[in-house]
């Protein structure tokens, strides 16, 4: 079921499988982050105002803000 990342939770398993509406650089900056489709991720902690979120993805902590990730789509696992 493809969702929005901000509709994730703490403790969520979700992948990445896609962007939306999301220029080329920006879509390459996010990839170089490693936010490539298919890599999976879980959230671990958002912040107390919701904004930003850290996420564990590939061995390491990544805090991302909401209007940097709303352009991803995400699979829940």
């Amino acid at each position: 079921m493809t969702t929005a990342f901000n509709q994730l939770q703490v403790g969520d398993q979700a992948q990445i499988s896609g962007f939306k509406d999301v220029p080329e650089a920006y879509r390459n900056r996010l990839m170089s982050l490693g936010l490539i489709p298919g890599t999976p991720f879980v959230v671990q902690h958002r912040a107390p105002l919701g904004d930003p979120v850290a996420i564990l993805i590939r061995g390491f902590r990544l805090s991302l803000r909401s209007h940097e990730a709303e352009g991803l789509l995400v699979d829940r696992l």
